[in-house]
């Protein structure tokens, strides 16, 4: 059984990965550099996520347009900035995913950022 610290442990350092991935990626498509507007960005969005993406037959494709959504709304700029921002995270923390659990053998996610 885990225990809830190793739980809550993985939830932070998923939660952190997420959140500088949508830093990394806001700040250069945006010009936006505040990590704490990040942080609350990769929560918001994946509660966007859970909501919309268990809906049968288009869950996938409304979670996605959703998480995107909370982008658009907590970064200036329009949609087609809020979808860059949202693939140069996704990149940025497939990259850091890969390093941590490739080259260090971590095992852990990316909270805020879906499909890494």
């Amino acid at each position: 059984m885990i225990s809830p610290v190793v739980s809550l442990v993985a939830f932070v350092v998923a939660l952190f990965v997420g959140s500088l991935a949508i830093y990394l990626g806001a700040s250069v498509v945006t010009d936006e550099e505040s990590y704490s507007r990040a942080l609350l960005t990769a929560f918001l969005g994946a509660i966007a996520w859970a909501v919309t993406s268990w809906i049968p037959l288009v869950g996938s494709l409304l979670a996605l347009f959703a998480w995107i959504w909370v982008i658009n709304w907590r970064y200036p700029g329009g949609w087609i900035d809020a979808a860059v921002v949202g693939f140069a995270a996704w990149f940025v923390a497939f990259v850091i995913l890969f390093v941590l659990n490739t080259v260090l053998g971590l095992g852990v996610g990316a909270f805020g950022v879906p499909g890494v």
